[in-house]
């Protein structure tokens, strides 16, 4: 890694730091490659589980099926917002309605103080939001997020595109350049690493034999160590330390 790079352009510029800092290659007790990649997972999960900064909101699209209301989600959706449709009326069998190309279609609405203008545009928006809450314009949806399944709540009978408003994980290899997230994960990496090479380590109770006599291993200690920093490391998530971004006003 340069002075001036921030965060972890691979996996395995990663795992070499956590090498070095574990001291690789001066004990004959050292981690695998497996043990490594073991470790940056957990780290990510717990990332991911504990802060907000792990997430993002983006938007999927996907088309209805005829008499399907089952409709399965990429892996990396976590949460279901809200789904968004053009048409108007049950099941889409309505006219669509694009206020973009309504506007440019239809420039009298624009035309202030000739014909229309724009409060026939808005006018317009807001009986077309009535016929949405008359008529059934949204979809009724439940959310399964362990299937990653969206049951649509509807008897569809058209085809239609669907934009949907989703929360979806980071990939990884942004949260890795991440000037938050990349130290917070380095840190959580070696504790982990640190918990494996310990359990390892400490095995060896009575030291390994030496020309000077028996080399006894750190293994508890290790282990002592990264049962605390992962504790504060834990503890940075809860003051927002890592990236996440901090609860607002709360009212009521």
């Amino acid at each position: 890694m340069t002075a001036n790079q921030i965060g972890y352009l691979s996996r395995e510029e990663l795992i070499s730091e956590i090498r070095l800092r574990l001291a690789d290659n001066m004990v004959d007790v050292e981690l695998d490659r497996e043990h490594y990649d073991i470790a940056i997972n957990k780290a990510i999960s717990i990332y991911r589980q504990l802060s907000s900064n792990s997430v993002e909101e983006s938007i999927v699209f996907f088309n209805t099926e005829s008499g399907v209301n089952d409709y399965v989600m990429p892996d990396e959706v976590q949460e279901v917002q809200r789904l968004y449709r053009r048409g108007i009326g049950s099941n889409g069998s309505g006219s669509n309605f694009d206020p973009f190309d309504v506007a440019f279609n239809n420039m009298y609405m624009l035309q202030a103080g000739s014909i229309g203008g724009l409060v026939v545009f808005d006018a317009f928006s807001q009986y077309k939001e009535t016929i949405s809450r008359i008529f059934g314009g949204e979809y009724n949806f439940i959310w399964n997020r362990n299937s990653h399944t969206l049951k649509v709540l509807r008897n569809i009978k058209n085809i239609e595109e669907v934009a949907v408003g989703v929360h979806n994980f980071v990939p990884e290899s942004i949260l890795l350049r991440d000037l938050y997230a990349s130290p917070w994960l380095s840190d959580m990496s070696l504790s982990q690493s640190k918990l494996m090479l310990g359990e390892a380590r400490g095995k060896y109770t009575t030291g390994l034999p030496g020309a000077g006599g028996a080399i006894i291993l750190n293994g508890e200690n290790l282990k002592n160590e990264a049962k605390v920093e992962i504790e504060e490391l834990r503890i940075q998530i809860q003051n927002k330390e890592e990236g996440s971004a901090p609860l607002g006003f709360v009212i009521g």
